[in-house]
C-alpha cells in the first residue's frame, strides 16, 4: 500500500504539473485574446459555473472512489447503476439554468453580456459529470495513470480550441468569444471521456442492462456523496453569491460597474490563478491519499492512517513554502511572464502568506471524507462561508475597494483549515 501511495502520488504530480503548464498556456492565450475586460466578464459567470459543476456530479466521484477502495461491492455495478439517476438530474439542472439566466445576468450580475454564456454552461454539465464519475472509478482502483492521461488530453484539446475557436469568435464579438470559452468544455471533456474508456480492461464488457437502477448501491453512494456535495455546494454557493454581494455593496458606495468588473477580473484571473498554481501538487496528494486513508481507517490501522496524513501535509508544505516565497519576492516577474501584466501585484504581496494554509486544505479535506467525516467537513465549510459573506458585505461598505473581498477570503481560508485540522488530529480515534 505504501508503494501504491507513492507511485500514485508521483503519477498525479507529474500529470498535474503537465496539466498545470498547459493550463497556464491556456490562461496566457485567453487573457491576451479576450483582454482584461473579457476576463472580468468571464470571472463574473465563473462562480455560477463552479456552482453547477458541483451540483452536476453530486459528489458521486468521491463516493465511488471510497466504495471501490473498500473493495466490498461489485465495481461495475457501483459506477453504472448511478449513471441513469445522475443524467436525469443533470437534465433538470440544464432546464433550471436556462430559466434563471436572464434574472442572474440582469438583476444580480448587472451585466447583460453574461446572459448567453450563463445559458451555455448548462450544455457542458453532462459531459463534466460523466468524466468525473469515470475518474472516481479509477481513483478508487488506485489507477492514476488513466486519469492523468485524460487530464492532459483534455487540456491539450482546450488549448487548441482556445487558440483557434475563441480567437476566431473574437472577430465577431467579445460575448461570442466568452460563449466559446464555456462551450469548448464539451469537446475537451468529451475527449477526456474517450481516453478514460480506452483504459477500461478489455475483459470487462458494458451492456445496456448494466445501467440498471440499484436502490441499495445508490443509497450507499448518496450517504457519502451528499455530505461531500454539501461541503462543496456551500463553498460554490458562497463563491456564487460573492460577485452579487460585492457588486451590490460597491455600487452603493460609489464604485462604478466598470471598476468592479476589471478589478474582480484581475483578482480572479491573475492573483488567485497565480497563487493557486501549486494547488495541482496538493490536489494530486489529496486524490492519492483518499483511497489509502479510506482503506487503512476502515481496517482500524490508525497509526498508519495518521502517518500518511502527516506525510501528505508535510509534502504539501514542502512545495507550498518555496512557492509562497517566490510569489512574494518575484510576483511581478510571474505576472509579466504568464499574463503579460503587472496588475494585482500589490494584492499578491499581502495575501500570499495566508495561501500557505490553503495548500494543506486538500489533504485535510480528503482525509475527513475518507474517515467518514464528510458532514463535519461540510459544517466547517458552512461556518467559514457564512463568516466570509458577512465580512464581505460589511467590509465592502467601508470604501476600501477590493480589500474587503481579499480580507474575507483570507479569514475564510484560515478558519476552514484550522477547523479541518482539529477534526483530523485532535477529535479523532487516533
Amino acid at each position: 500500500m505504501k508503494n501504491k501511495f507513492i507511485q500514485s502520488t508521483i503519477i498525479l504530480i507529474i500529470g498535474g504539473f503537465i496539466s498545470k503548464i498547459l493550463g497556464m498556456l491556456i490562461k496566457i492565450v485567453l487573457t491576451r485574446t479576450i483582454t482584461t475586460k473579457g476576463i472580468g466578464i468571464y470571472s463574473l459567470i465563473l462562480p455560477t459555473f463552479n456552482l453547477f459543476i458541483t451540483l452536476c456530479s453530486l459528489g458521486l466521484p468521491v463516493a465511488i472512489s471510497k466504495l471501490i477502495s473498500e473493495k466490498e461491492k461489485n465495481h461495475k455495478k457501483i459506477v453504472l447503476s448511478s449513471v441513469p439517476f445522475i443524467l436525469i438530474f443533470n437534465f433538470l439542472l440544464m432546464i433550471s439554468l436556462f430559466f434563471i439566466s436572464p434574472f442572474l445576468s440582469k438583476n444580480l450580475l448587472h451585466n447583460q453580456m453574461t446572459y448567453y454564456p450563463l445559458m451555455a454552461i448548462g450544455l457542458t454539465l453532462p459531459f463534466i459529470c460523466i468524466s468525473s464519475i469515470i475518474k472516481g472509478y479509477f481513483f478508487g482502483m488506485e489507477k492514476m495513470f488513466p486519469t492523468t492521461v485524460s487530464n492532459i488530453i483534455e487540456q491539450v484539446v482546450r488549448l487548441i480550441l482556445t487558440l483557434t475557436v475563441v480567437k476566431y469568435l473574437m472577430k465577431y464579438s467579445l460575448e461570442s468569444a466568452i460563449i466559446g470559452v464555456v462551450l469548448i468544455n464539451i469537446l475537451s471533456e468529451g475527449a477526456s471521456i474517450l481516453v478514460l474508456l480506452g483504459f477500461i480492461p478489455h475483459g470487462k464488457t458494458i451492456h445496456l442492462s448494466d445501467f440498471k437502477y440499484d436502490k441499495i448501491i445508490l443509497k450507499d453512494l448518496l450517504d457519502i456523496s451528499l455530505p461531500t456535495t454539501g461541503s462543496r455546494l456551500i463553498g460554490s454557493l458562497s463563491y456564487f453569491l460573492e460577485p452579487i454581494i460585492l457588486t451590490f455593496a460597491l455600487t452603493k458606495t460609489g464604485y462604478t460597474t466598470d471598476y468592479i468588473t476589471v478589478e474582480y477580473g484581475i483578482i480572479n484571473g491573475y492573483v488567485y490563478s497565480l497563487l493557486l498554481l501549486p494547488s495541482f501538487f496538493t490536489m494530486a496528494i489529496a486524490n492519492a491519499l483518499l483511497p489509502v486513508v479510506s482503506h487503512s481507517y476502515s481496517n482500524r490501522n490508525f497509526s498508519y492512517t495518521k502517518y500518511k496524513i502527516k506525510q501528505a501535509i508535510g509534502i504539501s508544505l514542502l512545495v507550498g513554502i518555496p512557492c509562497t516565497i517566490l510569489f512574494m519576492c518575484f510576483g511581478e516577474f510571474f505576472l509579466k511572464f504568464i499574463y503579460n501584466t503587472s496588475e494585482g501585484l500589490s494584492y499578491i504581496k499581502v495575501i500570499a502568506p495566508i495561501f500557505l494554509l490553503h495548500y494543506i486544505q486538500g489533504p485535510l479535506t480528503a482525509s475527513m471524507q475518507a474517515m467518514g467525516k464528510a458532514k463535519e467537513a461540510m459544517m466547517g465549510t458552512f461556518y467559514g462561508s457564512v463568516i466570509r459573506l458577512l465580512l464581505l458585505l460589511i467590509l465592502s461598505f467601508l470604501h476600501i475597494g477590493m480589500w474587503g473581498l481579499l480580507t474575507a477570503t483570507l479569514v475564510n481560508i484560515t478558519f476552514i483549515t484550522i477547523h479541518h485540522f482539529y477534526y483530523v488530529f485532535l477529535k479523532n480515534d487516533f
